[in-house]
Order: C-alpha cells, then sequence, then structure tokens
C-alpha cells in the first residue's frame, strides 16, 4: 500500500494572474514544473508571471 501524503505537504505556487496559492495536482504530475496558472479562467485573463512581477 502506498504511503498516504497530506494535502498540506504537497508543493504549491502562487497564480500571477489571481495571486493566490494552489497546490499540486495528480493531473500535473507530469509537468509541474511548466505549470503558471491555477485555471484556465487565470491563463485565459492574459497576464503572464513576468508581467505580475512588475
Amino acid at each position: 500500500m502506498p504511503k498516504m501524503i497530506r494535502k498540506g505537504d504537497l508543493p504549491d505556487k502562487t497564480c500571477p494572474a489571481c495571486r493566490r496559492p494552489f497546490a499540486w495536482r495528480k493531473k500535473w504530475e507530469r509537468n509541474w514544473e511548466s505549470v503558471i496558472y491555477c485555471s484556465e479562467r487565470c491563463r485565459r485573463s492574459g497576464k503572464t508571471a513576468s508581467a505580475a512581477k512588475s
């Protein structure tokens, strides 16, 4: 049986569009490094990570 991982122990990032934290999800397992936005809605809003840092 696999070891259980608590939600609090999962890695998280901050969305540059809405500035909210979002946690790792199973569907992002293979490409977590390239995930930038928390949702499609934020991705479509047009703000980029470099623009949000300014």
